[in-house]
């Protein structure tokens, strides 16, 4: 019985990465040509949640991966990860579409202040919580993508602050958010990292020129 549930959790790892990374290969291929930095306009509806799936995928079910192996073993029923998965997922995709009903094209100034508020948040009690739960067994793939948003949200409005389409700056958020969701929140490097956040969206409004990928040439 132990033997097979370690293989089903093996078994499901394993997908859940490959999809990610199938994921990737498919994002990176569908948002050719898209990526205009800040001024970044998203194209049709259709194009867009499309693209945010895939992205949605490739960047955060690597961090899923150990939450799913615990849903497995807590539950011990091989599909019980697939569903936690697309149900975390689902979570993603709708918070795509209220990106794609709020989300307008804009200028550096407005992508700087979004970084700073982004930095900001890192420090919050409501990101710490969120965080944390992040990191238990949970019940479901909705609570779990639930807090997650709300782990993730501030650097998630980076990416779309400084270049939504940019692939770039999706590895640069992917693997930060992957990072904390594997690694326990230490002051020592929240706090730095929060600092470094602002001073990002400092640099981006006072010279916007020296970040890479923000201002794309016409």
């Amino acid at each position: 019985m132990t033997s097979t549930r370690t293989w089903t959790t093996a078994a499901t790892l394993t997908a859940t990465v490959g999809v990610a990374g199938a994921a990737w290969v498919l994002a990176v291929q569908r948002m050719s040509g898209m990526d205009m930095g800040a001024a970044t306009d998203l194209g049709s509806f259709g194009f867009f949640i499309a693209v945010w799936v895939l992205m949605m995928a490739a960047m955060m079910l690597p961090g899923a991966a150990p939450a799913v192996s615990r849903f497995i073993r807590v539950n011990g029923r091989a599909l019980t990860g697939p569903l936690f998965a697309a149900s975390y997922l689902a979570v993603w995709t709708l918070v795509g579409l209220a990106v794609y009903a709020l989300y307008e094209p804009h200028g550096t100034s407005t992508a700087g202040m979004l970084t700073i508020a982004a930095g900001v948040y890192e420090l919050t009690p409501l990101k710490r919580e969120c965080r944390r739960r992040c990191r238990r067994t949970l019940r479901s793939g909705f609570q779990f993508g639930f807090y997650c948003f709300g782990s993730s949200i501030g650097l998630m409005v980076i990416l779309l602050a400084v270049g939504v389409m940019s692939v770039t700056w999706m590895a640069v958020i992917a693997a930060l958010v992957v990072a904390q969701k594997l690694l326990p929140p230490r002051a020592s490097i929240d706090v730095p990292f929060a600092a470094a956040l602002v001073a990002l969206g400092i640099l981006i409004v006072v010279a916007p020129s020296s970040v890479p990928g923000l201002v794309v040439a016409m």
